[in-house]
């Protein structure tokens, strides 16, 4: 998926997530946001997007 803007609510929930976890980019936080819910992010920055999916709805991380 290819997203050219992001609506506020995903702005503001990646933030959310981003401040829960302490963890990752504000990019890092919005992939995992714009996953919610029952998506799987592909990553090799296992740490960060694991620590932001933990707090997220059901988004799954898949080391590549």
């Amino acid at each position: 998926m290819i997203e050219s803007t992001v609506s506020e609510a995903v702005a503001r929930r990646a933030a959310e997530l981003r401040r829960r976890s302490g963890a990752g980019s504000a990019v890092d936080a919005l992939v995992v946001a714009l996953a919610e819910p029952g998506g799987t992010v592909l990553t090799g920055d296992r740490a960060d997007i694991e620590a932001l999916a933990a707090r997220a709805d059901y988004v799954s991380v898949e080391v590549i």
